[in-house]
């Protein structure tokens, strides 16, 4: 069986000590801040530390009145070691997998982009139901979706839109839905009944502040142009819409929206989410295992799951895990599911990894 770092478990310790005492011994206010992040992020692996150490010493007193020659006491230890020994094995997992590195991403909100692929305008619709299935999933976490883009299909969802999802720990759990989305079903359109196959590809960013990333002035190309609309009344005659152009990456970013400085500013937000994930993406290729670590390569041209309608199942394909509860999953209430799984497999790796090395 693997071991815990000692050395590690008592320094983690000592700088929660240090901090507790900080943030109760009148720290300033930028100070205080920075500390209570430090103490909510160190709280929960020193608590199951504790936990751990007393576990220990608990079973080391009941090996005691094991060989205390007391019958009824030994009766009593054997029982009490045996519970003890589950907790042990219990905090110790949990204990490594608290100490695995942390993504330095995982706390950022995110940009969430998806764009109907191969199948027209089913492709579109089926776009629509993985936006609406990522609406309901982040209301029940108490998230905020915010439309940036979109581009409406023919006959509903959505050829492309692009979203910010704001709130604590979304890119965590979010970023296991980048890659390419199929669909199994029949079109409501399709007279004979057969079933149609068609894909969506979805891309989930980090949002990143100006101090991420650096983007130089000269680097950028702004354009502006006059914004489409669907017609009559609604159509667009100021040339309010922007064009970004980072010349370095050739990566192009539109925004459309009615205020040209509305646009600059978000089209820059979505710049420096993908340069941001560019980046990511270059310097993980250079650490195979820990890109393995994210149950895929993460490539958004990757097919990750299939959601088949007439069977009322979903398959994702990274752990070959299916579930028989379709309805449940695109209604964004089983969605968690598939996402526990995907952590939980991503966390053997990791351990798995980090055994190895040592």
């Amino acid at each position: 069986m693997a071991s815990l770092p000692q050395d590690k478990l008592d320094a983690l310790e000592t700088r929660f000590q240090y901090v507790e005492a900080a943030l109760s011994g009148g720290a300033g206010q930028d100070e205080f801040v920075k500390l209570s992040k430090e103490h909510a992020e160190l709280a929960p692996i020193v608590g199951e530390i504790t936990a751990y150490k007393k576990a220990l010493k608990d079973r080391a007193e009941a090996e005691a009145l094991l060989k205390s020659g007391d019958k009824e006491m030994a009766e009593m230890a054997e029982a009490e070691i045996r519970e003890l020994d589950d907790r042990i094995e219990q905090l110790f997992q949990s204990i490594r997998v608290l100490l695995l590195p942390k993504d330095e991403a995982d706390e950022k909100s995110v940009i969430l982009e998806i764009r109907g692929g191969t199948g027209g305008d089913e492709a579109a619709l089926f776009a629509g139901d993985l936006f609406r299935m990522y609406e309901r999933y982040a209301a029940s976490h108490g998230w905020k979706v915010t439309i940036m883009e979109e581009s409406p299909g023919e006959v509903g969802g959505y050829r492309e839109i692009i979203a910010n999802v704001s709130g604590r720990g979304v890119y965590a759990r979010m970023k296991f839905e980048s890659g390419v989305h199929r669909v199994q079903r029949v079109p409501a359109t399709e007279a004979s009944g057969r079933i149609h196959t068609s894909a969506a590809t979805v891309a989930v960013l980090p949002e990143v502040e100006d101090i991420d990333i650096d983007i130089k002035p000269e680097d950028i190309r702004i354009d502006t142009m006059r914004a489409s609309g669907s017609g009559g009344q609604h159509v667009n005659t100021t040339d309010s819409a922007v064009r970004v152009t980072h010349i370095p990456s050739g990566i192009v970013v539109t925004s459309a929206l009615k205020s040209q400085h509305q646009n600059r500013a978000q089209a820059m937000v979505v710049l420096r989410a993908r340069l941001y994930e560019m980046q990511r993406e270059e310097r993980d290729s250079a650490r195979s295992a820990e890109r393995k670590g994210q149950v895929g390569s993460g490539d958004r041209s990757e097919r990750i799951r299939t959601y088949n309608f007439p069977q009322g199942r979903v398959t994702d394909h990274r752990i070959n895990l299916t579930l028989y509860k379709l309805d449940k999953v695109i209604a964004g209430e089983a969605l968690d599911e598939l996402i526990e799984a995907l952590i939980t497999e991503t966390q053997a790796e990791q351990l798995a990894a980090m055994e190895n090395a040592n």
